[in-house]
């Protein structure tokens, strides 16, 4: 199943794809894909909503982020081995962790925006994994596939300066407004046959900048989603950015930047694209 939300900013509604051009409305089975749906139930709410339901056409919606504001965005950094060698750091021996605002989330195809004061701000393409009900303490790896609702890309922008250089969390570098553009959907993870054997590309005008698979991953979702649960109640909805292949501004020689005007577009395997153009500070 590939659960979208399309309309404006704030007036999104839930449907279910279909196909590159038609939807069905869910809206009568749920408001939104939020914490209240997933904890309900999720997806499974829907199978005789999309059985029975009305096939429409889009008509060209906005597309929005396939999940309502979160609890919690948790990311995890370092998590390529490939990334790892190109930022000339260790592979980390367990997960790092940091969190980013929820109220970055965006649409996949809105603008970005360069912060305030900004000098090196970058571009991260990234599994995505949603949370599907309350975890906390699983008892095993294997026990984490029962708690992921789906996957989806996202862009997890970053401003390394802020990140870096500044002192204190890196969360500093990831919470600007607009700096976690989310879907076009969340795709159930039976749509798809491996999730960690996915590839990844991101370009910026038009240039490929990073080219990747999920298969080297250092830490699998599994393991993430197991990990986590030990140090923290993961809520229903809650979004986990996994990490970036090889690529970013900063693994260049000379190091590259995103400026005003750029258009970023990237995508994972079975999960669609996302096409985002850069604005100045405001």
């Amino acid at each position: 199943m590939y659960l979208m939300r399309i309309g404006a900013p704030g007036a999104e509604k839930p449907v279910v794809r279909v196909d590159d051009t038609h939807y069905i409305d869910v809206s009568d089975v749920t408001p939104d894909f939020d914490e209240r749906f997933f904890a309900a139930g999720g997806p499974a709410l829907l199978s005789d909503r999309v059985t029975r339901g009305d096939v429409r056409e889009f008509a060209g919606e906005r597309i929005g982020a396939p999940i309502a504001r979160p609890h919690q965005i948790l990311c995890i950094g370092l998590n390529y081995s490939d990334h790892a060698a190109e930022t000339g750091q260790a592979v980390p021996a367990e997960p790092i962790l940091f969190t980013k605002s929820p109220n970055t989330l965006v649409g996949p195809d809105d603008d970005v925006r360069i912060p305030r004061g900004s000098t090196k701000t970058d571009w991260e393409v990234e599994l995505g994994i949603v949370i599907g009900r309350r975890t906390s303490y699983l008892d095993s790896v294997e026990e984490a596939a029962a708690a992921i609702a789906g996957y989806c890309v996202v862009n997890d922008v970053s401003e390394r300066a802020f990140q870096m250089e500044r002192g204190g969390q890196w969360s500093k570098g990831k919470s600007a407004e607009t700096f976690n553009p989310a879907g076009p959907w969340l795709v159930t993870p039976d749509e798809l046959a491996d999730v960690r054997n996915l590839g990844m590309w991101l370009d910026v005008n038009g240039v490929r900048r990073q080219t990747g698979s999920t298969k080297t991953m250092i830490f699998d979702p599994y393991v993430i989603v197991h990990h986590l649960s030990q140090f923290m109640v993961l809520e229903p909805g809650d979004l986990i950015n996994t990490g970036t292949p090889p690529g970013v501004g900063m693994g260049h020689d000379p190091q590259i930047w995103l400026r005003p005007g750029d258009v970023m577009e990237l995508g994972i395997d079975g999960l669609g694209s996302q096409r985002q153009h850069v604005l100045g500070a405001r």
